[in-house]
């Protein structure tokens, strides 16, 4: 073509040759076009292999009829040939995270009302302060409670986990052997620890231990509205304690009427484990809470492999961490020896915001849910979470400062905020609990348990060598172990593994 000419037309291409109708019709296109919908939402020519062998095709039909090699050729060939189109799922999507908010608030409230026993147990709890500046009797009740803390935390991770298994009884077998250990233990530890205390305050440190661990039991089962039944009249009897005087002998007879249906309706609860583990003999049921059984009787084997006990240790550990810091954040400024009353208010909002503070984890564990199946790349699923985090640990924190100023607002005789510095330790507090928790459903327990561990170790070494103010070693210590926890969690957002 002349230099500066201009052509205003494509240039001619021949069309290739239509097929005569006498043809036959291409027997791969045929078969795609049949298996088009399987061939379009598989992720790997594999998939559409294995769906041919299914179908009966043989290497030599498939060199016979699609003139291809074998079968994973022919399944390449289809996967060429055919769009990726990976359909929705029909109907609304599964979510397992989906829990309802009236029941996580019962909770909450379950975890506090035992704290009313200390109102109608106060003439057991009468007397001088002890040398550590604490109301008398604190020492022996603190020391039971850090004591069921830890080993009810461990035993309740044991019965979750037969209950993941799918097996009921061995989870109530677990529950019947290790509760009555936990509550004995509870009650040697009060006292041993009593010293000079009075008989009284070492008796109700008792019955809070056995109170732990029956209660440990119900709320494993699933049975918080049956607790918060037997609660009932002690709740009752302490409201009224609270406006006018009640008789010592009425105290009493509250407080043991509440402790013994509650034991009552854990016996109730764990009690056919015996019969089920003996195939309904008596005999080989209670042979079967032994290690080996005993004395010859038959003992009905367990229909799965038993957990790993050491699994549940970091979880006792955990509950030992928690436990001290949540004391400290109560009575820490007294130990210090700072001229103040016990901050009674902060532990009962923590105890109470634990309602809430499940149900913005199963929020958060459902978003995260929801974002894995949006998200395209590991970067957008991150965000995703970090976002879903963010607004849950809000949530969190908005509830529990509600909590702690209407508590402190309704509480007597409550402590000041010391310039908002023991508030925002309690939030800080909040941030280390919170996070702890979701680690511990990314099942990285063992950092929560080390970081809640160590914050503990390291207040109690804090207030004991009286180092820095007693106002500011609580928010610090607690503000250093929420920013590694924290640190700890954003680590594991963008893992995929770790939302399952």
């Amino acid at each position: 073509m002349p230099p500066g000419t201009y052509q205003d037309t494509l240039p001619y291409v021949p069309r290739g040759r239509r097929a005569p109708s006498w043809a036959k019709p291409d027997p791969i296109d045929e078969l795609t076009e049949r298996l088009h919908d399987f061939i379009a939402a598989a992720v790997h020519p594999d998939e559409i292999a294995a769906l041919l062998e299914s179908d009966g095709m043989s290497d030599d039909r498939i060199r016979e009829r699609y003139g291809v090699k074998n079968s994973f050729a022919l399944a390449e060939e289809l996967y060429e040939r055919v769009e990726r189109a990976y359909p929705e799922p029909e109907g609304p999507v599964h979510d397992p995270w989906q829990l309802g908010l009236l029941g996580c608030l019962l909770r909450g409230v379950v975890f506090a009302l035992p704290g009313l026993g200390y109102v109608l147990g106060a003439p057991l709890l009468a007397g001088p302060k002890d040398g550590f500046g604490l109301p008398a009797g604190t020492v022996p009740l603190l020391a039971g409670a850090l004591c069921g803390w830890t080993w009810n935390q461990g035993l309740a991770h044991r019965a979750h986990s037969w209950l993941g298994l799918g097996d009921r009884t061995a989870a109530r077998r677990s529950l019947l052997v290790g509760a009555p250990v936990g509550m004995l233990l509870g009650s040697l530890v009060a006292l041993a620890a009593a010293g000079t205390a009075d008989p009284g305050a070492v008796a109700f440190a008792a019955g809070q231990s056995c109170y732990l661990g029956a209660a440990t039991v119900l709320l494993v089962m699933g049975r918080e509205r049956a607790l918060l039944t037997a609660l009932s009249p002690m709740t009752a009897g302490a409201v009224l304690a609270l406006v006018h005087p009640v008789p010592d002998l009425a105290r009493a007879t509250l407080l043991l009427g509440s402790l013994a249906a509650v034991a009552l309706l854990a016996l109730l609860e764990v009690a056919p484990a015996v019969r089920e583990s003996g195939n309904g003999s008596w005999a080989a049921g209670l042979a079967a809470l032994l290690p080996y059984g005993a004395f010859g009787v038959p003992v009905r084997p367990s229909r799965t492999a038993a957990p790993w006990l050491a699994g549940s240790l970091p979880y006792a550990l955990f509950g030992l961490g928690s436990g001290v810091l949540v004391l400290y954040a109560a009575i820490g400024d007294v130990l210090a020896g700072a001229h103040t009353t016990v901050a009674a208010p902060a532990a009962v909002a923590l105890t109470v915001s634990m309602g809430p503070a499940e149900w913005l984890l199963f929020r958060f564990r459902s978003g995260s849910l929801a974002g894995l199946r949006s998200s395209g790349t590991a970067k957008g699923f991150w965000r995703t979470t970090a976002i879903i985090l963010v607004r849950c640990l809000t949530g969190y924190l908005a509830a529990l400062l509600a909590l702690s100023l209407a508590t402190s607002a309704l509480w007597p005789h409550a402590p000041a905020t010391a310039g908002g510095v023991r508030l925002a330790g309690l939030l800080l507090l909040g941030v280390v609990l919170w996070t702890a928790l979701l680690l511990q459903s990314f099942g990285a327990v063992t950092g929560a348990a080390v970081v809640c561990g160590v914050a503990a170790l390291a207040q109690t070494v804090a207030l004991a060598t009286h180092a820095g103010s007693p106002h500011w070693v609580g928010p610090i210590v607690y503000g250093a172990a929420a920013g590694v926890q924290t640190g700890l969690v954003c680590g594991l957002l963008g893992r995929a593994t770790a939302h399952r």
